[in-house]
């Protein structure tokens, strides 16, 4: 945020604005240091002849400024950013609201390296639900909902197709405008929008993944100009977002094409499994990227068995604890991943209805160490009645306990167009 020009407003030989009554002034902030989080203010200062500072409104007149304090009382800032560090992140806006200086530490960022460095993440669910206006975001551990700013799109952007993916405190949304394919990217620190970085290879109904700040890609449909007649090129090229150079690098060409796919990151890889290939052929086999080697490996029939797809959505896994479950369909049936036998073990039904719409509309994601299932318990289409449901998997159990956060919440869709979690 940029700082105003500074106001000179006519004054009296007394030091005060003409037509103004004398405010008070605490303190002298001639001796108070800022540090860097604080930031640029909307206001300007000017001193009054006793060499204090205080603040100047917009219509020129003085207001008492704000004593140089720390952010807790008796603590050093240094210990005080600690503590902070600690606050759930959703009640970030609460802290702004306290004064200038928290909301411009806020908008800083410098709570989320210092976060990080003691280990805390806490996950936040994106969603953008049928029927409204505007992304959410939803905070699992504590049931906190704040509405993300208006998307700045086109009238066109918000009629097609999207895709989304977090890379550390970037929410990437992905569609078509009037002008051809754009990237929106969502900034959490400054809570607003911005247009781009653009893939290299723009595509839509790819597979997708994130592990911390960077954001993998592979396969879809490429959304690039083709000729007259001729069908859309289904992709085997890969790419990778990184978060802090906020552009996008290229990976090596995966083993096939593949459209309609999914991915997940699982062992330091990022794993790539089922759709279509350029031929309209159901694929069971999966891939994954070997970071080290460089190179994309096959993995034969990683899902052989899977239902036939009839306009079915790309397949709903999720990964916790490096493991991969899949929520299938057809049944509601979950699964987990045998990585050394290559097969599946069956955990019971899901509890939501993922075959409602063909497994459209239905969220099923990662949080870590826990699974997250966004849709809805009804077989009506009425759209609304949201479930959100949790669980910690077990290997060793025949079954999974979910934990019902949200129960048919009838003031929210449960036809989910895109989610994404951030971990920060």
């Amino acid at each position: 945020m940029s700082k105003d020009k500074e106001k000179q407003g006519p004054s009296d030989k007394g030091g005060n604005p003409k037509g103004g009554s004398k405010k008070s002034t605490i303190g002298d902030s001639s001796n108070c240091k800022d540090i860097e989080v604080l930031g640029k203010f909307d206001t300007a200062s000017k001193k009054n002849r006793n060499g204090f500072t205080a603040n100047v409104d917009g219509d020129g007149s003085y207001a008492p400024p704000e004593p140089c304090i720390s952010f807790v009382s008796s603590l050093n800032d240094e210990l005080a950013l600690l503590i902070l560090a600690r606050v759930p992140r959703s009640d970030y806006q609460k802290l702004c609201l306290l004064n200038r200086r928290y909301r411009s530490l806020m908008r800083s960022g410098e709570l989320y390296p210092i976060r990080k460095s003691i280990g805390i993440k806490e996950p936040s669910v994106l969603i953008l639900a049928s029927g409204e206006p505007h992304w959410w975001s939803y905070y699992p551990r504590s049931g906190a909902r704040h509405n993300l700013p208006t998307l700045p799109s086109d009238p066109c952007f918000s009629s097609f197709d999207k895709e989304s993916i977090c890379a550390g405190t970037h929410l990437l949304v992905s569609g078509k405008e009037i002008g051809g394919s754009v990237i929106w990217r969502y900034e959490l620190v400054l809570n607003q929008w911005f247009k781009g970085p653009l893939m290299i290879s723009p595509r839509c109904l790819f597979a997708s993944a994130n592990c911390g700040s960077v954001a993998y890609v592979a396969g879809g449909i490429g959304s690039g100009s083709s000729a007259p007649g001729q069908k859309p090129e289904i992709l085997n090229s890969a790419e990778k977002y990184d978060h802090e150079k906020k552009c996008w690098n290229p990976l090596p060409w995966m083993t096939c094409r593949r459209k309609l796919c999914s991915g997940c990151y699982m062992d330091n890889k990022f794993y790539v499994i089922g759709g279509q290939n350029e031929k309209g052929e159901n694929l069971t086999c999966g891939e994954f990227y070997d970071l080290e080697r460089n190179t994309w490996v096959r993995i034969t029939d990683m899902i052989k068995g899977a239902p036939s797809w009839s306009s079915r959505s790309p397949p709903l896994i999720a990964v916790a604890n490096d493991n991969l479950y899949s929520l299938e369909a057809s049944s509601n049936q979950l699964r987990v991943y045998l990585k050394k036998s290559n097969s599946w073990k069956d955990l019971g039904r899901a509890p939501v209805r993922a075959d409602h719409s063909r497994g459209w509309g239905v969220a099923f994601k990662s949080l870590g160490d826990e699974l997250l299932v966004i849709g809805t318990t009804s077989d009506t289409y009425t759209c609304r009645g949201m479930t959100i449901c949790t669980c910690k998997p077990d290997l060793e159990s025949d079954s999974l306990e979910w934990i019902v956060l949200v129960s048919n919440g009838d003031q929210w869709s449960s036809f989910i167009f895109n989610c994404s979690v951030m971990m920060a």
